[in-house]
């Protein structure tokens, strides 16, 4: 059976015009049985997801799948918070140590702030001398690099025993200049700071009046007994090993002032020559303004290597070692 065409389009239209007037507020609800539910998250696995991976790996029996699913950035993590937990008290033990330390170092530090104060109140004690002590470095032409280097060295030493001596002297450093001013700037910048002494490039003999001037030489044959404070006394600066010998004493001849030398033969006996050292010189004097003993002033600077003994230890050493041999002599004779 057929429909009229017009007939056909009426049953569209109608079929159509409700879904048109409907507008998408107005749909009508879904029904539920269609919808699928939302999942509601599971609470207890909620809690256990918040666990720390130490708690996870300790809880016993998943302990195995709980490292199976994880990857391997996490099972470093894991056994890295879990070697931080197990170090815990060694860490504790650790500031322990440290605040021990530093407690300790703070105890240092008012120890050696109170010996400061100490030896501030030494220093106060010092009485400096009147007495003026020269190294002349006038031989700067003698001598090699090599030995200008040894007087720089001698010359150091005196300077820092000087500034210690409770009774410090009025030190000079004459005619410097040449190679030994060269070798100071190199290698000892700090020369131009120094305190308590006076650097001149001028001769001793323009410094200081010609009366009060006595050289010290072991070629002299006058013999100090005292110091005289009034006096300058002058130090030759020079490292010659002996291809000198006897200059200091001509040179003060030929200038006409006096000389003398340091009673050494009279308290000690020497297995080498009698000449010392500038810095051994100038340290004996500083010794014996503190001790006023030149025995115990020798004796208290002399190097070992110099076979230093007191004047009758060695005669009776000596006695000793003849009626040694006259023994042995004796007893080759008898049989």
């Amino acid at each position: 059976m057929k429909y009229p065409a017009c007939a056909d389009k009426q049953v569209r239209k109608s079929s159509q015009k409700p879904m048109s007037s409907e507008s998408p507020t107005d749909s009508p609800e879904v029904p539920m049985e269609n919808t699928p539910f939302p999942e509601v998250p599971d609470v207890e696995g909620k809690v256990k997801s918040n666990d720390s991976p130490v708690e996870r790996l300790e809880a016993g029996s998943g302990k195995e799948e709980c490292l199976e699913s994880m990857s391997k950035r996490q099972r470093k993590k894991l056994l890295k918070q879990k070697q931080w937990e197990e170090q815990k008290d060694l860490r504790r033990q650790k500031r322990k140590e440290k605040r021990q330390k530093r407690k300790l170092e703070r105890q240092s530090k008012l120890d050696s702030s109170s010996e400061g104060n100490d030896r501030k109140c030494m220093r106060r004690e010092v009485v400096p001398s009147t007495l003026r002590l020269i190294v002349d470095c006038s031989f700067d032409d003698l001598m090699v690099l090599k030995d200008v280097k040894k007087l720089h060295k001698q010359i150091q030493r005196c300077y820092a025993e000087n500034r210690k001596a409770f009774h410090p002297v009025q030190f000079y450093l004459t005619s410097h200049g040449g190679q030994l001013k060269t070798n100071m700037n190199e290698n000892d910048k700090g020369w131009v700071n120094w305190k308590d002494i006076q650097i001149r490039t001028e001769h001793y003999s323009e410094l200081i009046k010609k009366e009060d001037l006595v050289y010290l030489t072991s070629d002299s044959p006058d013999v100090l007994r005292e110091l005289d404070e009034k006096k300058a006394y002058v130090i030759g600066g020079l490292v010659d090993h002996n291809h000198h010998k006897g200059i200091t004493y001509r040179k003060a001849v030929e200038q006409g002032i006096g000389h003398a030398q340091l009673p050494l033969g009279n308290f000690v006996k020497m297995n080498s020559r009698k000449v010392l050292a500038v810095n051994h010189v100038f340290e004996i004097i500083l010794a014996y303004l503190e001790k006023r003993d030149w025995k115990e002033a020798f004796f208290s600077v002399l190097p070992q290597r110099k076979g230093a003994v007191p004047l009758g230890e060695a005669n009776d050493s000596s006695k000793h070692a003849l009626s040694g041999k006259e023994d042995e002599d004796n007893n080759s004779d008898s049989s």
